[in-house]
């Protein structure tokens, strides 16, 4: 019997996917736009085992899409969140599978996606450092290494598409979702943009036929102005004029579109000026696919084709807002297809245009067919199991933490002393609500086991400390970050732990004070019911009352942040000995945080943000106008700490830079380059960064842009060249026409270790 061309591999993608779209009915094409999510339940038994005669009944034209088969969304009650391990996931998206290949009409498999940001979010799977601390490595190799093993991990679960990374530029820090971004500035969030894509999908730009074995397709989140909400509330209405959108939160998304071969991209809840992302034919069809030539499919994020008439109320109901995304350019309609749902019959009826449904099914198929699944053979359960949680990946993940903790200040504490030989052997207390307990952030898997600070410290200093420990206080009651309700603890319970804790630590000889978050007090605040933004940047609770009552003893004290998001503390940058950013460190955290502190490893992070010394002074982003931060009445506009900052326990010394050539082109190159030396004893990291300014634009420009950097390892005392290409089309600005363009003139190029210790050299560019 001869195969039909869509099932032949050797045909082309675009004859496959005209040969079955033409062999489709309405319904079936719906099918293929549509998500099941929810609905697993339903079509499993008793021992949560699917059921195939149940997903004909239920499913009899096919399932387009199945979100995160490793989830516990089916489970029913949150304390059983946690999902499936690998085996059970195997043999959940074989079932499927294979109900899908064989006992559908047409034998269409089903596109199995899950959430990956900072590792698989599923039970057994590899926990690695939260986005934003990612991107404080500022090391595109490392991600790129981070996001491979993320991409194996996935894929042995059956799922082809990753619904990761996090694109938005974030600029304020009361948004709870700002730990899934790689931070404020639009040339560090593109190239590691950049970095997690090729691990995610491999080298590829073109859009690869089918995946390389291990690799999964990502998707860019979220087109666009996601990260700045009004009032700092996700999902609120970004206020962005054009020229602002095109110059701070559009470049990631365009530069990954055109440097890579993504084939997924995920509309964001917002609007702007008035117009729903999910509802804009200028976002994501004259833009995305017009103008930076996207060629694979627009998804919706999650209920937000059916929140333009819930929440937006630009559609009367869901088959209104059905048409309103597809007309727009959405493919798919995460997660349970509700919205989309209503096609087929609007089709039936002439409401809705065939051609616009057969677009949007072209679209999904063919991510299917460059997704390998028709000819992708059934997983096998052993080799999935080999492929996760590697010896390799855990080792993996504590080198990722170590490079992404942030020194922030350092009084010569740091790192913790050995005790001479044959004094008293002394005692650390290691105190505070994020001592014992590890850290993940949102979105994170359950590793087999995750390090708390309290046990890497533990094992670390075993042989040359006593160690005790007392929590101090409570951050929330109960830390399942997907719960709704968010309770502080009683004022009585926490002065009682708060006097275990200074008494005990008056006993020791220095402080580890861990404080900042956990997973409730900054997250996605995905409904009124479940909130996460913040109106303050304090610490929550009765933390900073820790750390005075500790102070108070004269001992030292090095404090430590563990959050997904900065907080303003004036009274710790300054009256801590020590101070360190450890974001969320993943499952060998606490282990990494012990290296840091002990000195076995050199900490060389950088801030991928700006630290507010309050939220009065937001917005706070360092690539401000000439004509922001003039000042204020008793108080500064200077940040806490600045965007890049971040200190070593070694020092280097930077020269002033110099170019290969004073004048280009608009369409030339120059290279900079500078001498950087580790004037200390202890090798240790450095980053180089590379800033511009346009000295004289016809339309305003900011003080200075981030436009290149490298993250160098030195000996003590070696000395080294460091050049950085900057490209002149990097200078590019939209002038008062809206035209991009390069404009002659003089330019200031500076370097430094941050965005505030620069020296400077002039660059012309001529027409």
């Amino acid at each position: 019997m001869t195969l039909p061309l869509y099932k032949n591999p050797q045909a082309t993608v675009a004859e496959r996917v005209a040969d079955l779209l033409a062999r489709m009915t309405p319904d079936e094409k719906v099918a293929q736009i549509t998500c099941i999510w929810d609905a697993k339940a339903q079509a499993m038994d008793a021992d949560r085992r699917i059921q195939p005669a149940r997903l004909t009944e239920l499913f009899p034209h096919g399932i387009g899409q199945l979100a995160r088969p490793s989830d516990g969304k089916h489970l029913g009650t949150p304390r059983e969140f946690r999902g499936h391990d690998t085996r059970a996931t195997v043999a959940l998206v074989n079932a499927v599978q294979n109900w899908a290949r064989n006992e559908t009409r047409l034998g269409i498999p089903v596109l199995c996606h899950e959430e990956s940001l900072h590792g698989l979010s599923a039970v057994g799977a590899t926990s690695f450092p939260q986005a934003i601390a990612l991107a404080s490595t500022w090391d595109t190799d490392l991600v790129r290494e981070v996001q491979g093993v993320v991409a194996a991990e996935v894929a042995a679960r059956g799922s082809t598409l990753a619904l990761s990374p996090v694109l938005d530029v974030a600029r304020d820090p009361r948004w709870g979702r700002i730990e899934e971004t790689f931070g404020e500035d639009p040339h560090l969030v593109t190239e590691m943009g950049v970095a997690t894509i090729e691990g995610l999908q491999g080298p590829d730009r073109a859009g690869a036929v089918a995946l390389p074995a291990g690799k999964v397709y990502a998707t860019l989140k979220h087109l666009a102005g996601h990260g700045q909400p009004e009032n700092g509330i996700n999902v609120g209405p970004a206020p962005i004029a054009q020229r602002e959108l095109r110059e701070i939160f559009l470049p990631p998304f365009e530069a990954v579109v055109r440097r890579t071969g993504v084939r997924s991209v995920m509309a964001s809840y917002n609007e702007i000026d008035g117009v729903p992302s999910h509802a804009s034919c200028w976002l994501l069809s004259d833009l995305l696919r017009g103008e930076w030539g996207f060629q694979g499919a627009v998804i919706g994020d999650y209920f937000a084709v059916e929140q333009l008439h819930r929440l937006h109320h630009v559609a009367s109901g869901n088959e209104e807002a059905a048409a309103l995304a597809l007309q727009a350019g959405v493919d798919s309609d995460l997660p349970n297809g509700a919205a989309y749902a209503t096609l087929a019959e609007a089709v039936r009826s002439g409401r809705v245009p065939q051609s616009w449904v057969d677009q949007a099914v072209a679209r999904m198929l063919d991510l299917k067919f460059r997704s390998g699944l028709f000819e992708r053979p059934l997983l096998d359960a052993e080799a999935s199991v080999a492929a996760t949680h590697t010896d390799a990946a855990v080792a993996l993940a504590r080198r990722a933490a170590q490079r992404a903790i942030v020194l922030l200040k350092n009084d010569g504490m740091l790192p913790l002393k050995a005790p001479p030989a044959g004094a008293p052997r002394p005692t650390l207390a290691v105190i505070g609500p994020n001592a014992a307990v590890a850290r993940l952030g949102v979105y994170s898997g359950h590793p087999p086991h995750a390090v708390s600070p309290l046990e890497g410290l533990r094992a670390r200093f075993a042989a040359s400390r006593d160690i005790v420990h007392a929590p101090g206080v409570q951050i929330t009651a109960g830390d399942e970050w997907w719960g709704d309700s968010v309770d502080l603890p009683s004022e009585s319970s926490d002065r009682a732990c708060m006097a275990e804790a200074v008494a005990l630590a008056r006993t020791a000889d220095e402080i580890v004070l861990l404080l900042g978050d956990d997973e409730k007090t900054s997250r996605e605040a995905w409904a009124t019911t479940h909130l996460g933004d913040r109106a303050t940047l304090d610490l929550v609770g009765r933390q900073q009352a820790l750390f005075d009552a500790l102070r108070a003893l004269g001992k030292p004290i090095v404090v430590v942040l563990v959050n997904g998001r900065p907080v303003s503390s004036v009274a710790l940058a300054e009256q801590a000995n020590a101070l360190v950013e450890a974001w969320y460190l993943g499952e060998q955290g606490g282990h990494a945080l012990a290296d840091v502190l002990s000195g076995d490893v050199n900490p060389g992070g950088k801030l991928p943000l700006s630290i507010a010394r309050h939220v009065g002074q937001l917005p706070v982003f360092y690539n401000h106008k000439p004509s922001a931060r003039r000042g204020y009445l008793f108080e500064t506009v200077a940040p806490l700490f600045p965007f890049g900052h971040g200190l070593s326990y070694s020092r280097f010394a930077f020269s002033a830079p110099r170019l290969s050539a004073d004048r280009i082109t608009a369409s030339g190159r120059v290279v900079v380059s500078l001498e950087l030396t580790n004037t200390s004893d202890v090798a240790g990291d450095e980053t180089v960064q590379l800033y511009v300014r346009d000295c004289v634009a016809t339309v305003t420009r900011p003080v200075k842009e981030l436009k290149g950097f490298q993250r160098v390892t030195l000996a003590a005392g070696e000395t080294r060249t460091v050049s950085l290409t900057l490209e002149a089309q990097a200078l590019r600005l939209w002038n008062a026409r809206m035209e991009r363009v390069v404009e002659p003139g003089e330019f200031e190029l500076m370097t430094g270790p941050d965005s505030v210790q620069l020296q400077s050299v002039t660059l012309h560019v001529t027409a």
